[in-house]
């Protein structure tokens, strides 16, 4: 599957944006669709992963309350809202797949992933 992650841009601190991953191919049922974000310097940390199948959702702690992911199975692709964007949210964010034939925990860990995106960069001003 080959990932395309949009939506990215410039914005005020306090502002929202909503980034998308459309998918091409197939995403089966025990997979995980995430979003992970590498800022300037540091390493790619996790976002948030929503499961295919059952829809339940993981929030890293940074972003709980303010980030919500969600899918759309018709139309393969997976979102990101993001409101209430603080300048320590500035980074390129990507999508990822994580391949499972059976339903598994969620994973914060990046390696545990295998598709990703080419990353949409998110630049939050104060």
């Amino acid at each position: 599957v080959q990932l395309q992650a949009s939506g990215g841009g410039l914005v005020q601190a306090g502002g929202s944006l909503r980034l998308s991953c459309a998918a091409s191919g197939d995403i089966f049922s025990n997979w995980h669709v995430g979003w992970f974000r590498q800022a300037p310097g540091q390493e790619r940390e996790f976002v948030a992963a929503i499961m295919w199948r059952d829809n339940k959702k993981q929030y890293a702690d940074s972003v709980k309350g303010r980030f919500a992911i969600s899918r759309d199975v018709a139309q393969n692709t997976v979102y990101l809202q993001m409101n209430g964007l603080k300048p320590e949210d500035t980074a390129v964010y990507y999508c990822t797949t994580r391949r499972s034939l059976r339903a598994t925990p969620f994973s914060f860990v990046e390696s545990m992933y295998n598709e990703w995106g080419q990353g949409t960069l998110v630049t939050v001003s104060s």
